[in-house]
């Protein structure tokens, strides 16, 4: 995933960050994304972490359809 940003690198700490602020902070959070923002560090705006979110919707819209295969782990 990557935003048009800048700040379109996300590492992998940075998106364990994401997920936890997600969980903390609902969509019923008022700022929320400057909530997540600011837990995920590193410079991401609100908008970054919104449109950070955005796609991981469209994945998970995209794997729910079966228009991306589940992996074959071993």
């Amino acid at each position: 995933m990557a935003s048009g940003s800048s700040n379109s690198s996300w590492t992998k700490e940075q998106n364990k960050l994401f997920e936890r602020a997600l969980a903390v902070y609902d969509k019923d959070t008022p700022d929320r994304w400057q909530n997540v923002a600011r837990a995920v560090g590193g410079g991401k705006t609100a908008d970054d972490v919104k449109k950070h979110y955005q796609l991981l919707v469209e994945d998970i819209k995209l794997i729910e359809s079966g228009q991306v295969p589940c992996p074959n782990y071993k």
